[in-house]
């Protein structure tokens, strides 16, 4: 995949992954989320799951990545809960 599709890709999956998960985060943070979680989502469909999808912009890979940007939120959460700020 292009850098380009990438992006789309990213902000695409951030988008809906804030969406779903009742966040509000700005666009620069969805592009980072959306991004992390096509890895984080083609490590769990391609490799643990053995699914095979057609890389490239389109529903399959925007489906990969949004998934892997709940996963990559959920533990982001449970990080974040599980060490509350020092003083």
């Amino acid at each position: 995949m292009g850098i380009i599709a990438w992006i789309v890709v990213g902000l695409v999956a951030g988008w809906l992954a804030e969406q779903i998960t009742g966040r509000e985060d700005s666009l620069v943070a969805n592009l980072v989320i959306g991004i992390i979680g096509a890895l984080v989502g083609g490590f769990i469909f391609g490799r643990l799951l053995g699914f095979d999808y057609n890389q490239g912009l389109n529903l399959a890979t925007i489906f990969v990545a949004t998934g892997g940007a709940i996963v990559f939120l959920w533990i982001f959460g449970m990080v974040r809960r599980s060490n509350p700020p020092s003083l």
